[in-house]
């Protein structure tokens, strides 16, 4: 899978943003533990949806800071 990029990030709602958002950290969680039992294969993806959690609550946060 691709990294998403901040720009088509911030074009989507802040609801869109919250639900794609809680659907990474649950994808994370399941990554982590497939990757714990020795079972996943594309470590990199890791990597991927970590950066793309970070893009997204900094976006969450940017608009919340400014209204």
């Amino acid at each position: 899978m691709k990294a998403r990029k901040a720009k088509d990030l911030r074009e989507l709602s802040t609801e869109e943003l919250e639900k794609i958002l809680s659907d990474a950290q649950e994808t994370l969680m399941q990554q982590k533990f497939q990757h714990s039992l020795k079972q996943l294969q594309d470590t990199a993806y890791l990597k991927i949806l970590r950066k793309d959690i970070a893009r997204m609550k900094t976006i969450i946060h940017e608009r919340q800071i400014n209204g």
